[in-house]
């Protein structure tokens, strides 16, 4: 049986429209004690609906997927929630998308072809922006 994360876990949301993509970095993410993957949405209407329900603290949000892409589900998040921090991971590395995301509100973009270890360090990174907001939910 598996521990329970600590308390001061980084809670974090997985959204990819390709579930196996989803369920690798799922597993890889669960090998890391100071992260907990709390949902796993498959495109961004669900990540929406899943950030309000679950409130993370980091959010690893695709670019391109079917019913909602990411650039809106983060500019959704972003208006609803700024303390959610959302860290673009896709295949794109257009300076267009980039800029497009962090004026929806990203706090990062990694493309996918970077190794697992640097997607796993860029976790902690883009939660220390949470500092910056605290106070501002309600817990």
């Amino acid at each position: 049986m598996a521990a329970a994360p600590p308390a001061d876990a980084i809670r974090i949301l997985l959204v990819d429209d390709h579930r196996l993509f989803g369920e690798a970095m799922r597993a890889t993410l669960a090998m890391d004690g100071r992260l907990e993957v709390v949902g796993l949405a498959f495109d961004g209407a669900e990540a929406v609906r899943l950030a309000a329900e679950l409130e993370p603290d980091v959010i690893l949000m695709d670019l391109e997927m079917p019913v909602m892409d990411g650039i809106e589900a983060t500019r959704q998040i972003h208006d609803a929630d700024p303390t959610i921090q959302v860290l673009m991971v896709t295949s794109s590395d257009s300076p267009m998308d980039s800029a497009r995301a962090r004026e929806a509100g990203a706090a990062g973009f990694i493309r996918k072809d970077r190794s697992a270890a640097r997607l796993v360090e860029a976790i902690p990174e883009v939660s220390t922006l949470l500092v910056a907001f605290a106070g501002l939910r309600e817990n």
